[in-house]
This record gives structure tokens, sequence and C-alpha cells, in this order.
């Protein structure tokens, strides 16, 4: 056997194997960030919701339209 004829080399079927790595990986990192950035906006508004104290609550603003806005003042709604 004649050792320096011998070409070892990835070829086509390395490179496509290595491509295919490539996009899912891309697609997988993006589904990722699309699912973090949401868990965050969740995080974000449940924080404001649960937390009363907070200044961006929906409680302390004066011209929400939620059931607390101006019901118990009014004599006539009970």
């Amino acid at each position: 056997m004649n050792a320096e004829s011998v070409d070892v080399t990835a070829g086509l079927g390395g490179f496509l194997a290595f491509f295919l790595l490539a996009v899912a990986l891309y697609f997988l990192m993006r589904n990722m960030n699309v699912r973090l950035r949401n868990l965050s906006y969740r995080e974000e508004r449940e924080s404001t919701i649960t937390d009363p104290g907070s200044p961006d609550s929906p409680q302390d603003r004066p011209d929400s339209d939620g059931p607390e806005s101006g019901q118990k003042d009014d004599p006539d709604l009970g």
C-alpha cells in the first residue's frame, strides 16, 4: 500500500453535515431569544400586577379603567 496516494478529506458530506448543524443552531438560538424575551415581559407584567407599591402598578394610576376606578366613592353604585 502506497501512503503517498491516500487523501482523506471531509468532502461534500462533511460540509453538508456542518452546514446543517449551523442552520439548526441558528434556529435554536433565535427561538431561545424569542422565548426569553417573552418570559422577561411576562415577569415584568406580573411584578407590576402583584406589587401594589410599585410606581407602575395599575392601582396607582388615577385614570385606570379597572373595577377599582371610582366605584367605591360613588354612593349610587353601592
